[in-house]
């Protein structure tokens, strides 16, 4: 008599799939008539398309938001941008703590703490009332200043326009529902209200719930910072200030600043670097940008943000590890050191892992579309751009996705599905039972490197 052993989801291909479902709802919602102006059905590849991007927090759209769809499509693009944001699983258990009123499970809890970039196993009510609070507060508050700017443009749907760029903004959604002519943020680019609080918005959320929950564990005292706590807050303020000084540099020609002061082209450039951490929003438009204004962007949004935030990217943690184990082996050193901590080996080999997963896609990808879309259409930078953009959930276009054929656009769709998920999660998603390793390893040999 054999008996079956009944074998539970693994985290990686639950989340996998709770994403993947997500998507499919999301789009079919969207493909109705009730979800457009005209009333008319919206082509699925679009919505699929748009349902994705939402959902995976990118930005990038095949249609206007503000202009195709209606209220009610564009409160079932902000749902999914709020659900994806949060992490899918974070909406799951506080619908299951709701329901049935008890303590969460070790799988649950293993779920809950992978989506939101944890490690080990935490007091999961706990993490989901400090996420819940800390997001409603941030997006209320960053809802409220930016209302101050948009009633008096608009009027009463000020407020929903607040509401909806705070979530958009704090998520690094980057969808906008104010520029009809998918002008994003333009006609605020020099606007300091606007730009810094929907800067600040996208800072915290790129900084990942963790970071958060260790800052006012610590009471904001930064002595008593976790090492990680520190080592993201540091690099995410080489990366902006960095990149504002660069951005300041580089387009100090660009015709778009043409009549703005020094203080105007620096908020442009701050507004540049944060975005690129896989925001989506613009005051500058990207196909204005110099060949070393793109590169750059390129480059930032490659990196993205923080591991367990609402951005993408291979992450802030991910490249300062890459380049400190760099400079590492050029100094011939055994042991990498970060400060005063010492950095496994095999956490470099994760690292490098990730960036070359990444770089491999990039390539392909844009290999593939370029290889689809005519040259008068798609421009070799251009497509690059797209590629990044999508696989780091950033949202930032050179106005290419509208004229993307429907292979190209599924293309990005994967990409964006992938950087929201994570290459490394979607990978062990589709690996099969774990086999006992052999107990004989086999021997070593040497390979001539460099």
């Amino acid at each position: 008599m054999k008996i079956k052993v009944k074998r539970r989801m693994s985290v990686w291909r639950f989340l996998a799939l709770g994403y993947f479902l997500l998507i499919l709802f999301g789009a079919f919602l969207l493909t109705l008539p009730i979800s457009s102006q005209s009333g008319a059905w919206t082509d699925f590849v679009d919505a699929l398309f748009t349902a994705t991007s939402a959902t995976c927090v990118t930005g990038l759209t095949p249609v206007v938001t503000g202009a195709h769809w209606n209220v009610f499509g564009q409160i079932v693009i902000i749902c999914l941008i709020q659900t994806g944001g949060l992490g899918f699983t974070t909406f799951v258990t506080l619908i299951f703590m709701a329901i049935k009123g008890r303590s969460i499970g070790l799988y649950a809890r293993t779920a809950m703490v992978q989506s939101v970039g944890g490690s080990g196993v935490t007091d999961v009510k706990k993490l989901v009332r400090r996420i819940l609070i800390g997001t409603i507060t941030i997006e209320l508050l960053g809802a409220c200043l930016l209302m101050i700017r948009f009633i008096p443009d608009f009027g009463a749907i000020g407020i929903y326009y607040g509401v909806y760029h705070a979530i958009s903004a704090f998520c690094n959604a980057g969808f906008d529902i104010i520029g009809l002519e998918g002008q994003s943020l333009m006609d605020y680019a020099t606007d300091p209200l606007v730009s810094i609080v929907i800067c600040l918005l996208i800072i915290v959320g790129g900084l990942g719930f963790f970071v958060w929950g260790d800052i006012y564990d610590c009471r904001f005292n930064p002595k008593k910072f976790q090492f990680y706590t520190r080592m993201a807050l540091i690099g995410t303020a080489i990366l902006l200030v960095g990149g504002t000084f660069l951005f300041l540099l580089f387009e100090r020609n660009n015709p778009y600043y043409e009549g703005y002061n020094f203080g105007e082209r620096l908020l442009c450039s701050f507004f540049n670097a944060t975005t690129a951490r896989t925001a989506g929003y613009f005051t500058t438009p990207p196909e204005s940008l110099s060949n070393s204004g793109c590169l750059l962007m390129i480059i930032l949004m490659f990196i993205g943000a923080c591991s367990g935030s609402t951005g993408g990217g291979i992450k802030v943690s991910t490249f300062t590890v890459i380049m400190v184990g760099m400079v590492a082996v050029m100094r011939g050193k055994k042991d990498i050191t970060i400060g005063r901590r010492r950095i496994e080996n095999s956490l470099v080999g994760q690292a490098l892992a990730i960036f070359a997963a990444y770089l491999t896609l990039t390539v392909v990808a844009t290999l593939i579309i370029n290889t689809i879309e005519p040259d008068e259409v798609a421009s070799f930078s251009a497509v690059m751009f797209e590629v990044v953009s999508a696989l780091g959930t950033v949202g930032l276009t050179m106005a290419l996705t509208p004229l993307l054929g429907p292979v190209s656009k599924l293309i990005l769709t994967l990409l964006m599905y992938l950087g929201r998920v994570g290459v490394i999660t979607f990978a062990l998603a589709l690996k099969r039972a774990k086999k006992s390793e052999a107990a004989v390893r086999r021997p070593v040999d040497n390979v001539f490197i460099g």
